[in-house]
């Protein structure tokens, strides 16, 4: 990444009196956190700022200890009269939800900046900053709120730190500077073991209970020599219950002994089904773009819509394929 793709985006946002902020759908911490961040940013700099996700669906309870997280609208229009359109942590344009034809259309007439760190981002804004090597978009959004002179604080730094914290798998995988990155945001005062609490601990019996259930249904498939650890996340079994105890199904199938794969089908409505792939094996965002998604390469997610049976059976068949 040049100096000069972050200094254009920084130009593109210090030219804008007015910024709407655009995150993905289902938004998880670093999505919320990167808006948080430049939305208090621009609030702190006297522009007129807003931040919007294009979806019916309320996010995530917990993203809501995310300072800044209760200005973030959930809604099906994209507001209208913006200098500039901001799309953050969106790795494709579809990604932006029911807000995608309009982004498509402003892109064109060149009021769109995409900010984000997917490898596998296609660069569909007016002007694209898709930092790869950063382990979340909060850290690219800190370089630009460096580069911009905005002072960070505590709420700031606690917006970007969510995002660092939550890609990293609680700092577990990253370059050594991403502790640099924590270190400097920390000495902002934030009570991470409370951040971690929220986050990453907190749960519910009934989640529980739903991961339970949902782990008991685990099975092994095999692509030629490629073990594949699998849940199926059923509508039945997951209406209802917090997307972040959902998202945290992931985690069980990351690293399973005698797999290289770790992928979970979650139904989103009757036969619909987004799919998280992990692996430490193979390009996960190389799999996940044959289906029309993306990702990084130890971690990506598509779309896709049939039965359970056939789901799994597309999938093995592309790793075949592949």
């Amino acid at each position: 990444m040049t100096r000069k793709e972050y200094q254009d985006a920084v130009d593109a946002i210090s030219g804008a009196q007015s910024i709407c902020i655009i995150t993905h759908l289902r938004p998880d911490a670093d999505a919320i956190g990167s808006a948080t961040a430049l939305l208090l940013a621009m609030q702190q700099s006297g522009k007129d700022a807003c931040a919007v996700i294009g979806q019916d669906k309320d996010f995530a309870p917990n993203l809501y200890s995310i300072p800044g997280a209760d200005q973030v609208k959930v809604t099906r229009e994209l507001p209208q009269g913006y200098d500039v359109y901001v799309t953050v942590d969106c790795g494709s344009i579809d990604r932006t939800g029911l807000f995608s034809a309009d982004i498509a259309e402003l892109a064109a007439a060149g009021r769109v900046l995409c900010i984000d760190h997917h490898s596998s981002n296609p660069g569909f804004g007016s002007v694209n900053l898709v930092d790869s090597e950063c382990e979340s978009t909060t850290v690219a959004i800190l370089t630009i709120l460096d580069m911009l002179s905005v002072q960070i604080e505590n709420t700031i730094a606690h917006c970007l730190y969510v995002g660092l914290l939550t890609d990293t798998g609680s700092f577990r995988w990253g370059r050594p500077a991403m502790h640099d990155v924590a270190t400097r945001l920390m000495h902002y005062g934030l009570d991470t073991k409370q951040i971690a609490t929220d986050l990453l601990d907190a749960t519910t019996p009934d989640d529980l209970q739903m991961v339970g259930r949902v782990l008991a249904g685990l099975r092994i498939e095999h692509a030629g020599e490629l073990g594949i650890g699998i849940l199926i996340a059923g509508l039945a079994d997951i209406e209802g219950h917090s997307d972040s105890a959902v998202e945290s199904l992931v985690d069980f199938v990351r690293a399973l002994e005698g797999t290289q794969l770790g992928v979970v089908f979650k139904e989103q409505s009757a036969g619909i089904w987004a799919v998280s792939l992990r692996s430490t094996a193979i390009n996960c965002a190389e799999l996940a773009a044959q289906f029309g998604g993306g990702g990084h390469v130890p971690a990506a997610g598509y779309m896709t819509q049939g039965s359970e049976e056939a789901i799994v059976a597309e999938l093995v068949s592309a790793i075949d394929e592949h």
